[in-house]
């Protein structure tokens, strides 16, 4: 298992949008940089990713699963890019910022801190784990 961070402008597809769409979920759609693209195409079913909304918030505010592997996205007229299918997991007890992940030492090295433009981006387990706990999640997936 692997696990991922995808973010969204909360104003274009917000976390209550995701939770919305129920345990079939949505496309991750809307994707148009090729190292982030990879990232899906390297995504398994069951999966776990976080989901990060971008803009003025700025914060990990609930995690979501894989539900589909990577596929054609459904409004690419070009055919170029794929997405995954993803489903709203669990609300994070309280959401992380971007600030307080950047303070804490043992995510410095994080692909968000150091390339926080990337819309879909890998998380290591240790990562995971230390965001679940920051958040107050006391079982994460």
């Amino acid at each position: 298992m692997a696990y991922w961070l995808l973010k969204s402008e909360a104003d274009t597809w917000s976390w209550d949008q995701q939770k919305a769409e129920g345990r079939n979920g949505a496309e991750w759609g809307g994707v148009r940089n090729f190292q982030a693209r990879n990232n899906m195409r390297a995504m398994k079913k069951g999966d776990f990713g976080f989901f990060y909304h971008t803009g003025g918030e700025k914060r990990v505010v609930g995690i979501v699963k894989v539900v589909k592997e990577a596929h054609p996205e459904s409004t690419d007229p070009t055919g170029q890019w794929d997405c995954v299918d993803v489903a709203s997991v669990s609300d994070l007890p309280r959401p992380v910022t971007l600030t307080e992940i950047k303070a804490e030492p043992k995510l410095k090295s994080m692909v968000l801190v150091r390339n926080p433009r990337l819309s879909v981006q890998p998380v290591t387990e240790a990562e995971w784990r230390k965001i679940c706990a920051m958040s107050g999640l006391a079982e994460p997936p």
